[in-house]
Formats: C-alpha cells, sequence, structure tokens
C-alpha cells in the first residue's frame, strides 16, 4: 500500500517513540530494576496471587496461602488505622534471596518503592513489615500536597503495623518503648544514617507519633493533621 507524505511521517515519527522507549525500558531495568519490578512483575518471573500480590514461581500451594493471609492481614491493619484505604499498591513478594536480589532488592527486609509499590524479601514476609511499607505508600497517597518529617512518616509505620519489636503491646495504655527528647531525623537520607547506626529510632519515633495519636483522639489526629498539612499548614511541633 502507498503512503502518503504526511503517513509516512506518522510512522517514521511512531517508530522513533517505539526505539526510544525500548531503550529507555532497558536502561530502566538495567539503573532501576525495583522500579521496572513494580512496573512488570512479570517480566521478572513473578506470576500474581491476587490483584495487586505477586511472588515468585515455584512457591507450594501452602506457601502461596501464607503469603496471600499476612497480605491480607497487612492491609486490614492499614485499612483499619485509617478506615479504608486510598492507596492500593502492587506488592512484589520474594521467598528466595535470589528472587529479591534479581528485583533490586537489597539487605532491607522491605521497602517501599516510589510510593506506589512494595518489595518483601523472605525476611520481610510477613504481616507487620507488610503493614509497615504499606502504611508509607498510604501515607503518601494522601499527603497530596503536604509533607511529613521522615521520622514521622516512619514512627507512624511502626504504630500502624503494630511493631512490637518498637512498641509496647496494644493494651491501652502507652505504648511507648523507649522515649527520647532528641532531634529525631527529617530526611530519608538523615534517617537511613541513623537507622544504620541505632535501630532503636525506629522505637523513638514510635513512641513520638503513638503518644502525638493518643493525645489528638486516636487514629483521626492523623486524618486531620494530613488535612491540614494539604491545605498548607506547617507541620506541628510534636514534642516526646
Amino acid at each position: 500500500m502507498k503512503l502518503t507524505r504526511r503517513r509516512r511521517v506518522a510512522v517514521w515519527v511512531a517508530g522513533v517513540l517505539v526505539a526510544v522507549l525500548a531503550a529507555t525500558t532497558g536502561a530502566l531495568a538495567y539503573a532501576y530494576p525495583s522500579v521496572a519490578a513494580t512496573t512488570c512483575p512479570r517480566c521478572y518471573g513473578l506470576i500474581p496471587l491476587r490483584d495487586g500480590l505477586y511472588a515468585e514461581r515455584g512457591l507450594s500451594e501452602a506457601r502461596r496461602q501464607q503469603i496471600v493471609a499476612l497480605y491480607t492481614e497487612a492491609n486490614a491493619r492499614v485499612a483499619g488505622f485509617y478506615g479504608g484505604r486510598a492507596s492500593s499498591p502492587t506488592v512484589l513478594a520474594c521467598d528466595t534471596a535470589a528472587c529479591y536480589s534479581q528485583i533490586g532488592g537489597g539487605g532491607e527486609r522491605g521497602v517501599a518503592v516510589l510510593n506506589r509499590a512494595v518489595m518483601l524479601s523472605p525476611r520481610g514476609l510477613d504481616a507487620v513489615i507488610a503493614a509497615h511499607e504499606m502504611s508509607h505508600v498510604e501515607l503518601h497517597q494522601r499527603l497530596d500536597a503536604g509533607h511529613v518529617p521522615q521520622w514521622f512518616d516512619e514512627g507512624l509505620a511502626v504504630l500502624i503495623a503494630g511493631d512490637e519489636r518498637y512498641l509496647l503491646p496494644h493494651t491501652g495504655g502507652d505504648r511507648c518503648r523507649l522515649a527520647s527528647d532528641e532531634a529525631l531525623p527529617e530526611t530519608l537520607d538523615e534517617w537511613l544514617r541513623a537507622a544504620r547506626s541505632d535501630e532503636q529510632v525506629y522505637a523513638k519515633a514510635a513512641c513520638r507519633v503513638s503518644r502525638y495519636v493518643d493525645a489528638n483522639g486516636g487514629p483521626q489526629a492523623i486524618l486531620t493533621l494530613i488535612n491540614s498539612l494539604n491545605h498548607d499548614a506547617p507541620f506541628p511541633a510534636i514534642t516526646p
């Protein structure tokens, strides 16, 4: 079929775009495998267990059901705190170190990727770790324009996940396990440095967040704060 000049130009442009996209996708996968993997889990050999949840191939049916169960529980913890969900992150669950390395994971138990997906390592296949990472995604989905310091983000994730490594059991009283009046890390880089030298920084952040929530009416305090921040209010001074 003979093409008109306009049609030939259109085909040429389309071809260029395809080539650029292919090159970009390849570069993305090379430089940022975690971003590429969460964008296309099947491309990395992960298969869906249910909507939004992927795991590596070859797992037994019993192991698949365990992963679905912890995923369901983690979702319930986040939804229970907020009274619903605003986010629906893609979750990649790896049962082997080889799988986690292939999708760009490191030594962490789990990680939130670009505030829209979650990757779980073999050590992170637990409802607490999954809920912690999902909490990060949920908070940032709700923060349309606002911003919180990293210590607050992490402390809130510990609280929502119910991580008893850093909080006392939920018995109706003060859950603070380790109080501190020191300045806590504001940025992600500062937080990562602090956590590498003292993992109990999570307990200090969780203490401050849990006391703020208790003093301001429970989980509703977080919804109120998010709404305030989204309307350009400054982040409040939260004391220990």
